[in-house]
């Protein structure tokens, strides 16, 4: 039987239907395509392969100890094999996830990224996906695998990933700020809160994030900013929920790290060769 990527298979053909019970993959590349409930990919987990996983609708966010990974529409997370994360998802994202053997990609990323998925990039994805699972190895069909992993390592970075701390002082901080990315605690608030000076928390970001304080909470802000965005909240309300004050200050901060204003981004056409 003719089974395609995007197929959820049987035990019957003897490959499982669930990743969690794939003891190695039956191809060096692999592809699922899903809609999955939160819950359903949140748990932390590892597996032995790399994952790259891109969202045709909504938001996806990978978090792991080192940071916060998030990629809307057009951009995709780059998770190593072996590295423990989870996986969160606006409702109803429609999720289409590769899946490729270590040995396929030698030269893979060591750590986790995002990527920009571009016209092209999607197209491999989308005639990748119409592939049977045990597609041939050589002939088309292996040489379209091929130039699919070679695009893959090839996508341009995308700023999106908040740096994650390590010290148990800085994480109560930060994950009281990603609870509440609209909360007005200065610098000298939080660090009080932790019995700390000013100096040494601002310290603390430099040294656990790279990043100062200031221009981390910016980016969570904006991160947060993106699942309501892409549910077509006003950008007015969106501002004010994420901490800002006026939506002028809003669209700046977020132009700083987008490159666009949220409606540019969110208006962007997808072109002949997308979904």
């Amino acid at each position: 039987m003719d089974y395609r990527q995007t197929d959820i298979l049987t035990p019957a053909e003897r490959i499982p239907e669930s990743l969690q019970q794939l003891r190695y993959l039956p191809r060096p590349l692999y592809g699922q395509e899903r809609t999955l409930p939160n819950q359903a990919i949140a748990r932390p987990h590892r597996h032995p392969w790399v994952q790259f996983s891109y969202a045709l609708t909504g938001v996806i966010e990978v978090r792991t100890a080192s940071g916060r990974f998030m990629a809307p529409p057009q951009q995709a997370v780059w998770v190593p094999a072996g590295v423990e994360h989870g996986v969160r998802s606006s409702p109803d994202a429609q999720i289409r996830s590769l899946y490729i053997d270590v040995s396929a990609l030698p030269e893979a990323p060591a750590a986790c990224r995002v990527v920009v998925v571009d016209r092209l990039l999607r197209e491999l994805i989308r005639e990748f996906s119409l592939l049977p699972v045990l597609y041939e190895r050589e002939g088309a069909q292996g040489r379209l695998v091929q130039v699919l992993l070679d695009r893959l390592l090839a996508a341009p970075e995308s700023g999106l990933i908040l740096p994650w701390p390590s010290d148990p002082r800085l994480l109560q901080v930060c994950e009281q700020l990603q609870a509440q990315p609209a909360g007005d605690w200065s610098l000298q608030d939080l660090a009080e809160q932790q019995s700390l000076s000013e100096k040494t928390l601002s310290r603390l970001f430099r040294q656990q994030t790279g990043l100062t304080f200031r221009v981390w909470r910016q980016r969570l802000r904006v991160m947060s900013a993106l699942p309501l965005l892409e549910r077509h909240e006003r950008v007015t309300d969106v501002a004010l929920a994420c901490g800002y004050e006026s939506m002028s200050a809003f669209v700046a901060a977020f132009r700083d790290l987008m490159g666009q204003t949220p409606g540019e981004f969110f208006r962007r056409p997808l072109g002949p060769l997308d979904e």
